[in-house]
């Protein structure tokens, strides 16, 4: 099994910065794709900013040159650094992490974190 944790939300006002991670752990073979999504109240979940094992790096649009995803892969360990957060930023943030354990390969996904932006 798989286990996906988040940490780091929390209440940040306006211009603000946080830090997300995402710990994953159990009998893992390999971690391929990581990502982020975030959902907020009445929304639909959506990709926020994607990491492949190479390293190479997508962002949501609105989000682009504010947030930075990384990795660090001897420790199963993906990061979100958030900075200038805006009130739009509010939402549960998720950790999806695609991996291969016991022989197959799926996604396992975190069960969020929330921040909040206030104004």
């Amino acid at each position: 099994q798989v286990q996906v944790v988040e940490s780091g939300g929390g209440l940040v006002q306006a211009g603000g910065s946080l830090r997300l991670s995402c710990a994953a752990s159990g009998s893992i073979f390999s971690i391929y794709d990581m990502s982020w999504y975030r959902q907020a109240p009445g929304q639909q979940r959506v990709l926020v900013a994607h990491i492949t094992s190479g390293g190479r790096t997508n962002y949501l649009d609105s989000v682009k040159g504010r947030f930075t995803i990384s990795r660090d892969n001897a420790k199963n360990t993906m990061y979100l650094q958030m900075s200038s957060l805006k009130p739009d930023d509010t939402a549960v943030y998720y950790c999806n992490v695609r991996a291969e354990a016991a022989g197959w390969i799926r996604d396992y996904w975190g069960q969020g974190t929330q921040v909040t932006v206030s104004s």
